[in-house]
């Protein structure tokens, strides 16, 4: 009896996974091809092919949907673990020095705004309007796009040092400037630049400002 309880119980959950990954995938359609404000709740529901409670059941409102879709597409997968906390982002521990650090976590940049470059070009590219989800949505990924260069730096100095009364809080804001997801969409989607030319650039820019903050 046990044992078919816990089959039937691991037979639901796969089926609620099952469904949820089927939300994912049609929103992440809808949502790059779209824009955010151009889905509604149903017409997601109709694409992944299950009722409009069952979205809201399995993730949520359109912000919610949203938000999954975010931080699937930046991690690579489904697994709840931390961007700095992942391999991409400990592999830039073993650069030989200060700039290759640099330059190492430019081509992290590029790698995940290769994942979710198309969807924040769409999504962001007619701006939030009175979308309180939407900009709610903004507010959090700005401010983890934030902490996670606040962990980066805090990685840099650990493993090769900062130079005496280096600007950190200067620096910082810097690399969130040039790294924002906006430069990435109009050089890549309106300028056509290849995604290469992107991260080259943003090699040179960062390590730049690396330069230019340690002779402060």
């Amino acid at each position: 009896m046990s044992t078919n309880r816990s089959r039937h119980a691991g037979g639901r959950l796969e089926s609620t996974r099952a469904t949820r990954r089927r939300i994912v995938a049609a929103a992440t359609t809808l949502l790059q091809s779209d824009g955010y404000h151009a889905m509604s709740v149903s017409a997601l529901a109709k694409a992944a092919g299950v009722s409009p409670q069952t979205v809201y059941n399995a993730i949520g409102g359109k912000a919610d949907v949203l938000k999954l879709v975010h931080d699937i597409l930046l991690a690579g997968d489904e697994e709840p673990i931390p961007m700095a906390d992942r391999p991409e982002f400990r592999a830039m521990s073993g650069a030989p020095d200060q700039p290759a650090f640099i330059d190492a976590y430019a081509r992290l940049c590029g790698l995940i705004y290769e994942r979710v470059g198309p969807l924040l070009g769409s999504v962001l590219g007619h701006g939030t309007g009175s979308d309180a989800g939407l900009a709610t949505f903004v507010d959090s990924t700005e401010a983890e796009r934030r902490t996670d260069q606040a962990v980066m730096l805090a990685t840099l100095e650990t493993v090769h040092g900062l130079p005496d009364g280096f600007p950190r809080d200067v620096f910082l804001d810097e690399v969130w400037c040039l790294t924002a997801p906006e430069i990435y969409d109009r050089l890549v989607r309106r300028c056509g630049w290849s995604h290469e030319a992107y991260v080259r650039w943003l090699e040179d820019v960062l390590v730049a400002a690396f330069e230019r903050a340690s002779r402060r």
